[in-house]
C-alpha cells in the first residue's frame, strides 16, 4: 500500500465484506464493465486519502463483482476497506470505441447550440436505460442534455465545447 496522487477514475465503490478471507463486494458503476482484470494495479480512495493494490481475483456475484486485492486476506483487512471507491488512472483505460468518449471526458466541457448559444458547462453526466444525460449548468439555470445523435451534432475535447441542436422543449424551463 502506497499514497498516489490524482486523476483517478472512479469504477466503482467496496460496498461489504464477503467471507472470511478478505473478499470484498464491489458495486461498479457501469455493471457491464470488463476494465478490471487480474494483476491490474487500483486505487481504493476514501476522501482525500489513497491506497494502491492490485487485483488478485475477481468474479461476478449477482449484481455485484467479487474482489481480492493482493494483502488483504483477512475480514479485519476488508472492513478497514468498506466505503473506499475503487479508482484506475485515466491512462489504465482501455481507449474507447470509434464515436465514443467516458463520462469523465464530457465533464467541464461548454455546450452551446448550433445558433451559438451558450448553454452552460458539463457539470455531470448521468447513466440512463436508454441514453446517457449532461448535466448542464449556468447561472442557476439546469438543462439536462441527452447524448443521442438527434440533439448531440459535435463533440470536440479539443476547444472543450459540444455542439447540440435541441429538439423541440428540450431547452424549455
Amino acid at each position: 500500500m502506497t499514497a498516489v496522487s490524482e486523476p483517478l477514475i472512479p469504477l466503482g465503490q467496496i460496498v461489504n465484506t464477503h467471507a472470511i478471507r478478505g473478499e470484498l463486494r464491489v458495486r461498479l458503476y457501469n455493471p457491464s464493465s470488463q476494465t478490471l482484470t487480474v494483476g491490474m494495479r487500483v486505487t481504493l480512495r476514501r476522501g482525500d486519502a489513497c491506497l494502491e493494490y492490485v487485483i488478485s481475483a475477481l468474479r461476478p456475484h449477482r449484481q455485484l463483482i467479487l474482489l481480492t486485492l493482493e494483502g488483504c486476506d483477512s475480514m479485519t483487512a476488508a472492513e478497514a476497506l468498506v466505503g473506499h471507491e475503487i479508482c484506475i488512472h485515466a491512462a489504465d483505460l482501455p481507449p474507447p470505441a470509434a464515436g465514443e468518449i467516458y463520462h469523465f471526458q464530457l465533464i467541464g466541457l461548454a455546450v452551446e447550440t448550433t445558433t451559438g448559444e451558450h448553454l452552460g458547462t458539463v457539470e455531470e453526466v448521468m447513466a440512463t436505460g436508454s441514453a446517457d444525460v449532461c448535466v448542464v449548468r449556468s447561472q442557476g439555470r439546469e438543462f439536462l442534455i441527452p447524448m443521442i445523435d438527434d440533439v448531440v451534432k459535435a463533440v470536440d475535447r479539443e476547444s472543450g465545447r459540444i455542439v447540440i441542436d435541441p429538439l423541440p422543449g428540450l431547452l424549455d424551463s
